[in-house]
């Protein structure tokens, strides 16, 4: 079992920044892909960014592309996510995913879960 927590919400004007932080409860923290989904309201949760175990790989939604950057440090067991010129239409609860790789570009490919942090952009 994996636990993760996210932190570093909050409200922010249109072109402001946040950094999101999730640490995981896993000794093996490095076996894991890891992940953001973002679920605005009224909406289906939905793939933002993801890194793999080393850090090596990131893929992006094409939304967040150039805006946001997914990192990772294997040393304290946490994943970030620097999003840089918010817009109103990025507010939503973001959550922090792991699991493999080869599935996590989907929620139902995710095999653990934060519980989420809300991010509202302001315009």
């Amino acid at each position: 079992q994996v636990q993760l927590v996210e932190s570093g919400g909050g409200l922010v004007q249109a072109g402001g920044s946040l950094r999101l932080s999730c640490t995981a409860s896993a000794r093996t923290f490095s076996d894991y892909a890891m992940g953001w989904f973002r679920q605005a309201p009224g909406k289906e949760r939905e793939f933002a960014a993801r890194i793999s175990r080393q850090g090596l790989l990131t893929v992006y939604t094409d939304s967040v592309k150039g805006r946001f950057t997914i990192s990772r440090n294997n040393n304290n067991n946490t994943v970030y996510l620097q999003m840089n010129s918010l817009k109103p239409e990025d507010t939503a609860v973001y959550y922090c995913a792991a699991g493999s790789w080869a599935t996590m570009s989907t929620p139902d490919g995710v095999n653990y879960w934060g519980q989420g942090t809300l991010v509202t952009v302001s315009s």
